[in-house]
């Protein structure tokens, strides 16, 4: 049996579907801002292997709740992972682009030099360094651009404002992979399976939909998919500020997924497709 934290989030609904004999802890039964609950819960439970698709990931508020961010992003996983590895089980850990600073236009290994950009990413960093301090069977799973039926996404966004705008500028300049939840909850079942048989398959690890695109591409292939006619006009950065920035480069090399669990990177238009029959089955 399976321990999921996470219950409401666009991974963890996916998760429930494929893994309806898992256990999921929300909010109301393991607060991530008591880490040592969290500890305690797994102890409790006893599982086989735990995912962690929880985490705090409003980038702009983080900047003014920095504590509340590092409990759930750092402190908790960090207490899951030292948990699991006291118990000999596998600990999947879902992580972020957002730990690289998104400078040039090469895909970033899972081994480049971190350099976030803002709080969330630094708090995410943190997590990472508590899970693989704790020496357990582990995988962190780096993704970036999740989108699903469910939750709040860009997908969903686009489809909102399409039915009140005829136009839409959006941010041309931030390339990266867009990632069905779907995907990213198949691969963190794949991935724990696998480090049951071999732990030494431990590490840290990118996972993000295929092929790169920039966030007004994305938008084009929404629009395109969902029949709708909308235009999109290309802007910078610069015209779309945020307190934080974002990563400009968001493109990860996933080369040692697929060669270590046999993964590849999911093709995201496909994925899609899925996403938008569902939301069609809910308007």
């Amino acid at each position: 049996m399976i321990l999921v934290f996470g219950k409401t989030g666009q991974v963890a609904t996916e998760l429930q579907t494929l893994l309806p004999e898992a256990t999921f802890l929300g909010r109301d039964e393991a607060d991530l801002t008591d880490p040592l609950l969290c500890g305690r819960k797994i102890r409790e439970i006893k599982p086989e292997a735990v995912i962690n698709a929880a985490a705090y990931t409003a980038v702009d508020k983080a900047e003014g709740d920095p504590l509340v961010a590092t409990l759930v992003n750092a402190a908790a996983p960090t207490e899951m992972a030292e948990t699991c590895a006291d118990l000999g089980i596998p600990f999947v850990h879902i992580s972020t682009d957002y730990v690289f600073d998104g400078e040039g236009e090469a895909p970033f290994f899972p081994d480049h030099p971190t350099g976030p950009l803002g709080v969330y990413g630094e708090t995410k960093i943190e997590g990472e360094n508590g899970v693989r301090e704790a020496g357990g069977p582990f995988a962190i799973l780096r993704t970036s651009w999740v989108f699903s039926a469910h939750g709040g996404n860009f997908v969903k966004t686009m489809l909102r404002l399409a039915e009140t705008r005829d136009k839409l500028t959006v941010v041309a300049d931030q390339v990266g992979g867009p990632t069905p939840a779907r995907d990213i909850a198949k691969a963190c079942v794949s991935i724990a399976d696998q480090l049951k048989t071999d732990p030494n398959r431990a590490g840290t690890y990118h996972f993000s939909g295929a092929p790169d695109v920039s966030w007004a591409d994305f938008a084009r292939e929404i629009f395109a998919q969902a029949g709708k006619v909308m235009g999109v006009e290309d802007i910078p950065t610069s015209a779309y500020p945020t307190s934080v920035a974002r990563p400009g480069n968001s493109r990860m090399n996933c080369e040692t997924t697929k060669a270590v669990f046999g993964i590849d990177r999911p093709d995201w238009k496909t994925g899609l497709a899925e996403v938008l029959k569902k939301l069609e089955k809910t308007l």
